[in-house]
């Protein structure tokens, strides 16, 4: 089936013609509502009339997402749900600021609470977000998947209920749909300043601010060139430059971190960090808790860190 369909979808874009002006933030808007339209579509009864268990789980099941496109300076970032990214940029005086480059689809922020009343009758009003929850159910507002909260009640009674129970609909669920999948796109203009792109799921932002994350992913950069060998980055140095870069590493030493990759780094950091540096008990403590008990803990955590080359991006046409 999903062969099928992977083949229908590569069929359709090769028929698409091609527009005369293409818009990033269009396709990556049409790439998350297909990919959520798929998961919908494949739920659908067979020519036997019998529902997959196994897709049907998927189609209840639900995903936040951030999906970063990079090409030459240009960033994009298209988010839904709660997770963020962050850009790292070193100013003029060698210090760290960390700029934002996606916004959280939940009860915090107030533009998308705004959305999701004007969307549905005022008689809901009191229902549709509910102890800051959609639904008083779900936290994040936009979300992959999740298909209770989008299809129309004939079809979950249809398709869902007779497999999963009359509780797989929501309480007062009376407008759907209540979730989208479509992100929201922002773009950046990179320069040689933006040194990385921190992508990361809200377990991560739940326990460390996103300066935190910019300066430690910062300090490991200055750190991580102590774990190889010396090596000149190009031919012809000047002396000046060779002794700059030995002084750096310099003071790379005395940051020199345990691990070789950033995003290990800032999960260390984030689960086992105190004021006075690593709790190696507290980072064990939390990471041998059993699973049925660990998300009273803790969110899940998806770390991806981006590094950008400074030298192309001082160079790269605009």
């Amino acid at each position: 089936m999903y062969e099928r369909n992977f083949r229908t979808f590569v069929k359709e874009l090769s028929e698409k013609k091609a527009q005369r002006e293409f818009h990033m933030k269009d396709a990556m808007e049409q790439a998350f509502l297909r990919l959520d339209n798929d998961i919908s579509r494949e739920v659908m009864p067979e020519e036997d009339g019998k529902v997959d268990p196994k897709t049907l789980s998927v189609a209840m099941s639900g995903a936040v997402s951030c999906v970063a496109h990079v090409d030459g300076p240009h960033l994009h970032v298209a988010t839904v749900g709660d997770c963020q990214s962050v850009l790292g940029v070193l100013t003029d005086v060698n210090t760290w600021t960390a700029k934002k480059l996606s916004v959280e689809h939940n009860a915090d922020n107030q533009s998308e609470v705004s959305r999701i009343l004007s969307e549905h009758p005022p008689n809901e009003r009191d229902t549709v977000i509910k102890m800051d929850r959609l639904l008083g159910q779900l936290a994040p507002f936009r979300a992959l998947g999740d298909h209770r909260y989008k299809w129309n009640k004939s079809k979950m009674e249809e398709v869902a209920v007779p497999h999963l129970g009359e509780k797989i609909v929501p309480p007062n669920y009376h407008t759907p749909p209540y979730l989208t999948a479509c992100p929201e796109v922002m773009h950046h203009h990179l320069t040689p300043r933006d040194k990385f792109l921190v992508i990361a799921s809200d377990g991560l932002w739940d326990l460390v601010s996103p300066l935190q994350v910019v300066r430690l992913v910062g300090e490991h950069m200055s750190g991580k060139v102590t774990l190889s060998p010396f090596r000149m980055p190009r031919k012809n140095m000047r002396i000046a430059d060779i002794n700059k870069l030995l002084l750096q590493r310099k003071e790379g030493l005395e940051k020199k971190p345990i691990d070789t990759n950033a995003a290990t780094h800032l999960l260390r950091n984030a689960l086992g960090g105190t004021e006075y540096g690593i709790d190696h008990g507290k980072l064990s403590h939390i990471l041998s808790i059993p699973d049925e008990l660990v998300r009273l803990f803790r969110d899940d955590i998806t770390i991806t860190v981006v590094y950008f080359d400074s030298e192309y991006l001082r160079h790269c046409p605009p």
